[in-house]
């Protein structure tokens, strides 16, 4: 039986078409300190709306935990939306989280530069701006191996979704305007390149059907979120010969030179185990080191997750002075939390 007949069909849940709000619940369970629930879509910071504050509303498909709303804190987004596994939340769940998270200073949205997150996202600032809140959006398109750099706008988002939100939420608790957030939140995703790799497929629980087919024997560069399939199939590399090919093509693309320093995550896509993501860590710092690139804080983990795909990717975010101080700002969420400033 090749790798993806029966793949994945497998998982602990009740009705495949409540998977969302259930975990979503569950969530908010587990963090009543942290967060609150506002609708069954929408979860948001404690204290939200905080008054005076630009309000940071994030959101997408399901599927992808902790992205989005394991992110949802303090300094760090204040609502995320879902939508269903895959897919983006509609306009007036968008609505809702905006109006939970407007704080009378403008509400910045941040998502995937993907089709219907930027229709429903659009359509939902519509409807706000006529009802009085000023609205920015930022799309996330770090993955170079969706479009090339003369094309860049048109790229998927990957995990740089956690720096982009990162730095816009210490801004907005810094007091910085709609526009100033926005801004550096812009300057994070254009610092900030991705490229991944898949060893198998995803499944869909409303369907129980692998997103893609791969032999027992191959990998998937270039994979997307969503298990897209990827730019380039090869057959089954070590690890050390993965994280040469991933840092390569991240390397090139902005590109990043002897003396950048950068925020580094390797992250992992459901079922790939720690033990690897940090043998794949080891490899790409020394290749990092030996290109004269200096590494200020490394995140390895799952970050942005398709199901049960296995495989990781590696993201990188060029630093400034800016983006190093928000960066190592306070945060707490269910799923990063941020002490301040290394000693």
């Amino acid at each position: 039986m090749g790798c993806c007949e029966g793949y994945g069909t497998k998982k602990l849940i009740n009705d495949p078409f409540k998977v969302t709000i259930e975990s979503i619940q569950g969530l908010v369970n587990a963090y009543p300190e942290i967060v609150k629930q506002i609708g069954p879509h929408v979860v948001a910071r404690k204290d939200a709306p905080v008054k005076g504050k630009v309000g940071v509303v994030v959101g997408g498909g399901s599927g992808h935990e902790p992205l989005f709303i394991g992110w949802v804190g303090f300094g760090m987004a204040d609502v995320g939306v879902l939508g269903e596994i895959f897919a983006a939340p509609p306009p007036p769940l968008i609505l809702e989280a905006t109006k939970a998270a407007n704080g009378n200073r403008g509400v910045l949205y941040v998502y995937g530069n993907y089709a219907g997150d930027n229709l429903n996202f659009d359509m939902a600032a519509e409807v706000a701006v006529a009802e009085g809140i000023e609205t920015e959006a930022v799309r996330v398109w770090d993955d170079v191996a969706s479009a090339p750099p003369d094309r860049v706008e048109e790229r998927r988002g990957l995990a740089a979704d956690l720096f982009v939100i990162k730095i816009a939420g210490a801004r907005a608790e810094e007091g910085a305007s709609l526009s100033e957030v926005k801004l550096a939140a812009e300057k994070a995703r254009d610092n900030s390149r991705t490229f991944a790799v898949a060893l198998s497929p995803a499944t869909v629980p409303t369907s129980g059907k692998p997103t893609f087919t791969i032999g027992e024997d191959e990998m998937y560069f270039g994979i997307g979120a969503h298990g897209e399939k990827g730019v380039r199939k090869t057959g089954l590399l070590s690890a050390d010969a993965t994280a040469q090919i991933l840092v390569e093509e991240v390397l090139k693309d902005l590109p990043y030179r002897t003396g950048d320093e950068v925020n580094l995550i390797v992250n992992g896509y459901g079922s790939t185990t720690l033990m690897e993501l940090f043998i794949i860590n080891r490899k790409v710092n020394e290749i990092l080191l030996n290109s004269g690139i200096r590494i200020h804080r490394t995140e390895v983990g799952n970050f942005l997750t398709t199901q049960e795909m296995a495989g990781c990717s590696v993201t990188l975010m060029r630093l400034d002075e800016e983006l190093r101080r928000c960066y190592d700002a306070p945060a707490v969420t269910p799923a990063l939390t941020r002490c301040g400033p290394r000693r």
